[in-house]
């Protein structure tokens, strides 16, 4: 299953194997059990401002940068931009409003994983579309040692964020690795598609409300339901990344 779907990847990216040297992490609905908090703040924002965006609809958003969230609701009601000042007043009271839940828990198999990456000598690296300072000041704290300097990619470096491929090209240049030489870990459809779009392995485990499927039509090399099932996996993964190839 998993050498059929390594193949797969190279037949498609046109490489002539994977030399696995980084992991590049998503981190919400990743390494933290936040996505129900902050699909929770962004609907009731947003109800306050008049525009449109359940719940269920902020996890299919997940993984955008807040500027972009709110442009896109806001474009779909009065077909134009959001005025850049709403735009920050937004995405100031949604972070407000997350700063209020109980902080969020690890995710469970997240830890677990990236001991094996890091015991392995491969690199772990952050690509993610969040700006909330709380949750990446906790980075540290809850996963110390994992994130070296430079090795972060959050919504303040980049220009366009996910599902544009620009967060996961600049997560492999600061690796200083290849697409080939990569996994992306993912647990949002655009998150999925920026990975794919970027050319890396991209791996979904599916962790919020979401069909399956919708992960796999994203372009998701493979799918599990959960980090834990991931991790449990993992090495039966990197055994077939190490014999597979075309």
């Amino acid at each position: 299953m998993y050498k059929e779907a390594i193949n797969r990847y190279l037949i498609r990216s046109g490489h002539q194997c994977i030399r696995l040297k980084a992991v590049l992490f998503d981190m919400d609905g990743i390494l933290f059990d936040s996505m129900p908090y902050h699909a929770d703040a962004w609907a009731q924002v947003m109800k306050r401002h008049g525009l449109d965006l359940t719940r269920e609809e902020a996890f299919l958003h997940e993984g955008r940068t807040g500027k972009a969230t709110v442009n896109l609701v806001y474009q779909r009601q009065y077909g134009k931009d959001a005025p850049e000042e709403l735009i920050q007043e937004i995405y100031r009271e949604k972070c407000d409003v997350f700063n209020r839940y109980p902080e969020p828990s690890a995710m469970p198999g997240a830890g677990e994983l990236l001991d094996k990456v890091k015991a392995a000598g491969l690199i772990p690296v952050l690509v993610t579309g969040s700006g909330q300072h709380t949750l990446l000041d906790r980075l540290d704290r809850q996963y110390p040692g994992i994130f070296a300097p430079g090795h972060t990619v959050t919504a303040f470096d980049v220009k366009h964020g996910k599902p544009d491929p620009e967060p996961y090209l600049m997560g492999l240049q600061k690796a200083g690795v290849r697409a080939n030489e990569a996994f992306v870990v993912e647990n949002a459809p655009i998150g999925v598609q920026a990975g794919h779009a970027a050319g890396i392995f991209t791996i979904a485990a599916n962790t919020g409300p979401l069909d399956g499927q919708t992960l796999l039509n994203a372009g998701a090399d493979l799918l599990f339901p959960s980090m834990q099932a991931l991790c449990d996996a993992w090495e039966d993964i990197v055994r077939e990344t190490d014999t597979a190839g075309v």
